[in-house]
């Protein structure tokens, strides 16, 4: 995975807009957090959401235990900065997935749209996989987006790892087992279309967390 610098750059040298992985709406998303039926004041957690409006999104929807993710502290002002007052109720982490300290078994929903697939390393791999099963508590979801067998081979001037479903479910198979997936045609703010696997993952409640 890239350093922060390199994030750094991105979002100090471009309009938000811009980047190809933008968004105006986090309405998708959002409803897929739904779709885990799970209660209002559980834990979400937005894997590097940076500046998404997917937090705005949660708070809108009543959720008030949403912590966002990000390597780019540049990123997370833009959100804070967008929330105004109601950034204080978010819990904000300028971190690396990989180094993350979350607390053992209290994430109810591990939300990540696509960082898992700069993970282009079998250590890197491991080591999210780790951090996820460790915070996921047993019975919670995981929902994870990367880009798809017929998607782009780099963003942001990266390299990127492809999957489809069956892949990416395995690739966190025996912690979670795969609830459902889906397909996404993302269009980015220059025009071009970028297609997605999208995997809904369960984790178990007595596997380990080792592979």
């Amino acid at each position: 995975m890239s350093g922060q610098k390199h994030w750094e750059d991105v979002y100090n040298t471009k309009a938000t807009d811009r980047v190809s992985w933008y968004q105006s709406t986090a309405d998708t998303c959002l409803r897929r957090i739904m779709r885990t039926q799970v209660d209002l004041d559980e834990a979400v957690v937005d894997i590097g959401g940076g500046a998404s409006v997917l937090v705005d999104a949660l708070l809108e929807h009543g959720f008030t235990d949403v912590t966002v993710l990000d390597l780019s502290s540049a990123a997370l002002r833009l959100s804070q900065a967008r929330l105004g007052e109601r950034a204080s109720t978010v819990r904000w982490l300028h971190q690396s997935v990989l180094d993350a300290d979350f607390p053992v078994g209290e994430v109810s929903v591990w939300h990540d749209r696509a960082v898992f697939h700069f993970m282009t390393t079998p250590e890197q791999r491991q080591a999210y996989y780790d951090a996820m099963a460790s915070a996921v508590r047993p019975g919670a979801h995981a929902i994870v987006a990367t880009f798809a067998e017929d998607g782009p081979t780099k963003c942001s001037g990266l390299a990127v790892a492809r999957y489809t479903a069956e892949e990416l479910a395995a690739a966190f198979s025996p912690a979670f087992a795969l609830v459902s997936s889906e397909r996404e045609l993302h269009t980015t703010p220059g025009g071009s279309t970028q297609s997605f696997t999208v995997c809904h993952l369960q984790r178990a409640s007595s596997s380990p967390n080792a592979k």
